[in-house]
């Protein structure tokens, strides 16, 4: 047991909120007649087998190996087994920054201080780029004015800007002259100085994430094989379909699976087929590319490196880069007449790739491993003195229908891997969190981890990692509600973001939770709650930010008649205090973001640019978006 305080290190869209918020209802009313249980801490489990990647010796044995894997696995629907996945059809996705005080102005609100995460709107103090409704936009903070939106090839999705440059993520208009459309991600290189298109290129693929350190970009585009594949829909039986698949696949080349490119100025092609491995014991059937970006220099296609796997999560620290991937999926999709209704399929288990990319050029693959469960997300994950520490949940997931009773009922655990050699080996563990619930948030803080899990109530657990083969539960609060972001502040203050809710997990509206965190067990110190909201950051981290100097949180709230506002808190060791709150004076538009730079608040919404001043709220100058 820890006696001393603890001291700290420096840390969407409205129709996925209600999503969020129904899902939490759903679980609840299914789980209705369960009771909560306090957790019984499990002695670590050794996994059995070592996971990592095998390099192919040539371009041959590596389509030798991918058909192996897909006709293994093709029938009438293609590669993926069902109407879901026709026609190409392909998943898409989506410790702090801090306030940036002795900058003046904010960062993004970054998992890691060291790695740089991509997002609608990036600031550099001097000028505010955003990308929120799809285009490119520069303002200039100094004289308040914003420049000729920038046309770009596409609809774009993300940006991260370094001196002069900027790369802007896009989505390409989709192809119309083949019968199989390919989904493409696009690059875009922009010289913020002149507000011109240096060069873009397009692969195939979906964008999954991406990180930054210093000028260096990691991209990370996962892709499926282009074969032309036959469908029962097309007018054949299944079993002339799966005899048609299986023989696109024999006759497929390497050039199919591999991800093509095409730089504009530039050449086309596709990637190297010498940086291709797989993971030992399986062979994948789409791919996992990871694309080197040097925003200082030229825009292009090499020092890439590709996995025959997939990928669901991204989590970078600065020197490492890690993807992680349920290989088993999440959800299995039963199909009655109209309907799909997901249902649990088989137990979930999470493997994990580390790479070095602390230098330029090619990352480099260090280590793999494997966890049972799933991953909320990339706050899940978090490195500490060379391990990396693993949150996730196992079991039947509550929200989505009848429980599959071949499998336990949901708990989550909290796993401590170390690298030896080319293996992530599991060194410690405590189980038996939050049984017949899952995981809805995590944070770590140097030693320790802070993990809510939900059903009815919200267990907010205290773990003690400074042991790494023996982690320990130290504490545990259980309040109404659910923290979905947790967030630390001085003084060992921890504040969460989430929702309120009934003693039977129905939600009601947005809450703000202070916890101190001093103690074995936390406490929660202040509460703010507004009902019939909802707010961004339950699911998008990056839409939360904290000025530090001024005390000052700044969140965007919404309800459900289309009303949206920044809310304005100040926080202190015992108090939530409501400050303001700021609309958009034109259209209304969900606010989304909401940043500091030259001495104003600036306020990002679907509809426009808002400034204001920071200490007295009035307004500045309001800069709308073109219809």
């Amino acid at each position: 047991m820890r006696t001393q305080p603890r001291r700290w290190p420096s840390i969407g869209t409205a129709t996925t909120a209600i999503a969020a918020l129904g899902a939490v209802v759903i679980g609840a009313a299914w789980y209705a007649g369960a009771t909560d249980a306090d957790p019984t801490p499990t002695a670590p489990v050794a996994l059995g087998g070592a996971l990592r990647l095998v390099a192919y010796d040539s371009c041959d044995t590596a389509l030798a190996d991918l058909k192996r894997a897909a006709l293994s696995k093709v029938g009438p629907w293609g590669l993926h087994g069902s109407p879901q996945f026709a026609r190409g059809a392909m998943s898409a996705q989506e410790d702090s920054a801090g306030a940036g005080a002795d900058q003046g102005f904010s960062k993004t609100n970054n998992h890691e201080a060291a790695a740089d995460e991509p997002d609608v709107v990036k600031t550099d103090g001097k000028r505010i780029v955003s990308v929120v409704d799809g285009v490119l936009r520069v303002v200039d903070v100094e004289s308040k004015t914003m420049a000729t939106p920038l046309t770009l090839p596409g609809h774009a999705s993300s940006v991260l800007i370094a001196g002069e440059r900027a790369l802007v993520s896009y989505s390409p208009q989709p192809r119309t002259d083949t019968r199989e459309p390919v989904e493409k991600s696009g690059l875009a290189l922009i010289d913020l100085s002149t507000s011109r298109v240096l060069r873009t290129l397009t692969v195939d693929g979906s964008h999954l994430d991406a990180r930054m350190v210093g000028t260096l970009a990691r991209v990370v585009v996962r892709s499926a094989p282009r074969l032309e594949f036959t469908y029962p829909t097309d007018g054949v039986g299944e079993a002339r379909a799966k005899s048609q698949n299986r023989r696109a696949v024999e006759r497929s080349t390497i050039e199919d699976w591999l991800p093509n490119y095409e730089l504009s100025p530039g050449g086309s092609g596709h990637l190297d087929c010498t940086s291709l491995s797989r993971p030992s014991g399986y062979t994948g059937t789409s791919l996992l590319s990871i694309l080197t970006v040097d925003l200082t220099a030229d825009l292009t296609a090499k020092d890439s490196l590709s996995i025959a796997a997939d990928g669901d999560t991204v989590y970078g620290n600065g020197p490492s880069l890690y993807v992680a991937d349920d290989r088993t999926p999440r959800w299995g999709v039963a199909f009655t007449s109209d309907t799909a209704m997901p249902v649990p399929s088989g137990p979930a288990k999470t493997e994990i790739h580390q790479f070095d990319v602390s230098a330029p050029g090619k990352p480099a693959y260090l280590a793999s491993g494997v966890v049972d469960g799933w991953l909320l997300n990339q706050y899940s994950l978090s490195e500490h003195q060379g391990n990396l520490r693993v949150a996730t949940t196992t079991g039947a997931p509550a929200c989505c229908g009848p429980a599959d009773s071949s499998q336990p009922p949901t708990e989550s655990a909290v796993s401590v891997l170390e690298r030896r050699d080319r293996a992530l080996t599991q060194i410690g563990r405590v189980g038996g969190l939050g049984k017949n619930e899952q995981i809805y948030s995590v944070r770590y803080m140097g030693d320790l981890a802070y993990v809510v899990t939900f059903r009815r109530t919200d267990p907010l657990y205290t773990i003690d990692l400074s042991d790494p083969t023996n982690p320990e539960v130290t504490g545990e609060l259980k309040i109404t509600g659910f923290s979905a972001y947790l967030h630390p502040l001085a003084n060992g203050r921890l504040l969460g973001v989430g929702q309120e809710a009934t003693t039977d997990g129905r939600a009601t509206g947005v809450q703000v939770s202070l916890f101190d965190v001093t103690g074995d067990a936390p406490t929660r110190v202040a509460q703010y709650h507004q009902e019939n909201t909802y707010s961004a950051v339950e699911h998008d981290p990056h839409a939360f930010l904290y000025y530090a100097e001024e005390n000052l949180v700044v969140m965007p709230v919404s309800d459900y008649n289309g009303k949206s506002a920044a809310l304005l808190l100040t926080v202190t060791d015992s108090s939530i205090t409501e400050l303001a709150r700021i609309s958009t004076p034109g259209p209304q538009g969900e606010m989304t973001r909401a940043l500091i730079a030259g001495g104003s608040l600036w306020t990002i919404s679907y509809s426009g640019i808002q400034a204001n001043d920071l200490t007295t709220r009035t307004q500045q100058a309001w800069l709308p978006f073109a219809n």
